[in-house]
C-alpha cells in the first residue's frame, strides 16, 4: 500500500466524508476570462481557494501590447532611482543573484518605490498553450542562467511555453516539476540580453505584521505590484486534482493582492528580496478578496536547485495509509475518539513500523500539532524535514500511546509510484494502467473498519 500523500486511500465506507482539511478547500482553477471552460478538478465551495493561475491571452493581446510602455518604464525607473542614490547597486554574489540596498533616501520615494524598481526586472510573464486554450501566469528569474521558477500549474500540460520580458518574448523549456508541491523551473536562452535574477531572502525570518509587495502579471497586465503585510504564517491545505495531490505546507499568507495571472510571480520583502512564491488566494469570485497565499522562499530554492541539478524532489515520508475519523463512523465501529486519522496499513521497514504504530491506531497528534482527519496528518507531516524526529500520538483502543517517528524520504514510494504508471494490463481487449486497477480496486475493496 503506498502512502496516503499520493495516491488513493482505501475507502472507510458509504459514511466517509470528504477529508479536504480547512483552512483552504479545493476548487476550480480559475482562468479569467476564459471563453473554452477548463475541467473541474474538484468541487468549489463557497469562499474556497483559487489557484492565481492563468488568464486567457485572447482578448488582452491589444491590452497588453498597449502595456509595454509599462515594462519599460519599470527598467527607466531603476535607472533614475540608482541615479539618485536611492538605491544602491552592489557586486553581484555567487550564483547571479542581484543584491541592491534599499534606502529611500529622497522623501519624494518610498519604500514602494525602492521595492518595486528592484524587483520588476526578476519578474517575468510566462504564456502556454494548452489542448483547451491559452493561458498566462507569471515567472521569477532565477539565476544568470536563464531559469525562471513558477508554479507547476501555470506550465502544467502546456503544449508551447514562452516568456515575456521588457516587451520581447522569448521561447521556454520546462526543465522539470514537482506537482505534489506546485513548483516548476523553466529554461529561457535570452541570448545577449542581460537578465536580473532576483535577490533570494529568507522566509523563515517573516513575522507576522512585516511589509511585502506581489509582483506578476494579474488578469495579464504585466509588471504590475501590490503592497500589503504578512497576514499569518504556516498555513496548509491539501488540493485534489487528476494528477494526484497537491500539498501546500507552511504557507505565508498575505493581503498583498494576488489574482489570476499572479501565480508563480514573487512575494518579496521591504528589502526586494524573494519570500515567497505567489500561489493561491481566496474569495468568493474569480478575484482576490483579501486573503492569498504564497510558497515559502526557502522551500521554494530547495526544491528548484534539485530540479535543476537534475535530482529527484523527496519529501518527508512516514509510511502510512490513513482515513479520516468522523463522529458517525467512531461511534459506529467502536473507537475511543471521535477525530484523527485512522491507520488503515502501516508500510513494512517504514518510519511508522520502526516506531511501533499499528494499524487500527488513531492519530491525534503529529509534532504537538492536533490532528483532525487523514488529510491534516498528511500535512502535518509534509511540514516536517526529512530526518526530523516528530512525536506521534495515537489512540490504540482507549489508551494513549506516544511515539517518536523519524521521518524518511518517498523517494523510493515515488519511483514505485512511476512504475506503476508505466505498467499496463489487457483487460477485455483493452490497455488498462496499473494505476487505475488499483484505484478500482480501492474504490470497491472492504471497509477497512469492518462491513461495507
Amino acid at each position: 500500500m503506498s502512502e496516503y500523500t499520493n495516491g488513493p486511500v482505501p475507502p472507510m465506507g458509504d459514511d466517509q466524508p470528504p477529508t479536504t482539511e480547512a483552512p483552504v478547500a479545493p476548487v476550480v482553477v480559475p482562468a479569467a476570462p476564459e471563453p473554452e471552460p477548463e475541467p473541474e478538478v474538484g468541487p468549489e465551495p463557497k469562499g474556497g481557494s483559487k489557484h492565481a493561475r492563468r488568464s486567457d491571452r485572447r482578448g488582452l493581446k491589444a491590452v497588453l501590447l498597449g502595456l509595454l510602455g509599462g515594462v519599460v518604464g519599470a527598467a527607466a525607473l531603476v535607472g533614475i532611482l540608482v541615479a539618485t542614490d536611492v538605491i544602491t547597486p552592489s557586486v553581484q554574489v555567487s550564483g547571479g543573484q542581484q543584491q541592491i540596498t534599499i534606502d529611500p533616501s529622497d522623501e519624494d520615494v518610498t519604500t514602494a518605490n525602492a521595492v518595486a524598481a528592484k524587483a520588476l526586472p526578476s519578474v517575468v510573464t510566462v504564456y502556454c498553450t494548452f489542448p483547451e486554450g491559452e493561458g498566462m501566469g507569471s515567472g521569477v528569474i532565477y539565476d544568470t542562467n536563464g531559469n525562471i521558477l513558477t508554479n507547476n500549474h501555470v506550465v502544467e500540460d502546456a503544449e508551447s511555453i514562452s516568456v515575456s520580458l521588457n516587451g520581447e518574448s522569448y521561447d521556454a523549456e520546462l526543465v522539470g516539476t514537482d506537482a505534489s508541491s506546485d513548483l516548476a523551473v523553466l529554461h529561457v536562452d535570452f541570448g545577449d540580453t542581460q537578465v536580473t535574477p532576483m535577490e533570494i531572502g529568507s522566509s523563515s525570518d517573516l513575522q507576522v505584521g512585516d511589509w511585502v509587495m506581489s509582483v506578476g502579471s494579474p488578469f495579464g497586465l504585466e509588471s504590475s505590484v501590490s503592497q500589503g503585510i504578512v497576514s499569518a504564517l504556516s498555513r496548509s491545505t491539501l488540493l485534489e486534482n487528476a494528477s494526484g495531490n497537491t500539498l501546500y505546507t507552511n504557507l505565508i499568507q498575505t493581503d498583498a493582492t494576488i489574482n489570476p495571472g499572479n501565480s508563480g510571480g514573487a512575494l518579496v520583502n521591504a528589502e526586494g528580496q524573494l519570500v515567497g512564491i505567489c500561489t493561491l488566494y481566496s474569495s468568493d469570485t474569480e478575484s482576490f478578496a483579501g486573503i492569498g497565499y504564497a510558497i515559502p522562499s526557502d522551500y521554494a530554492v530547495e526544491v528548484a536547485d534539485k530540479i535543476i541539478a537534475g535530482e529527484t524532489v523527496t519529501h518527508a515520508y512516514i509510511g502510512l495509509s490513513m482515513q479520516t475519523v468522523n463522529a458517525q463512523n467512531a461511534t459506529q465501529h467502536g473507537l475511543s475518539v471521535d477525530s484523527g486519522a485512522y491507520v488503515v496499513e502501516v508500510t513494512e521497514g517504514g518510519p511508522a513500523a520502526t516506531a511501533g504504530i499499528q494499524v487500527g491506531d488513531v492519530i491525534t497528534s503529529i509534532g504537538g500539532e492536533r490532528i483532525s482527519s487523514a488529510d491534516a496528518a498528511i500535512l502535518a507531516v509534509r511540514s516536517h524535514s526529512i530526518g526530523e524526529t516528530v512525536q506521534v500520538t495515537v489512540m490504540r483502543g482507549s489508551e494513549e500511546l506516544t511515539f517518536d517517528v523519524t521521518l524518511g524520504s518517498d523517494e523510493a514510494l515515488q519511483q514505485q509510484q512511476e512504475e506503476q504508471q508505466n505498467q499496463t494490463v489487457n483487460v477485455n481487449g483493452q490497455d488498462v494502467s496499473l494505476e487505475d486497477l488499483i484505484e478500482l480496486y480501492q474504490q470497491y475493496q472492504n471497509n477497512p473498519f469492518g462491513g461495507r
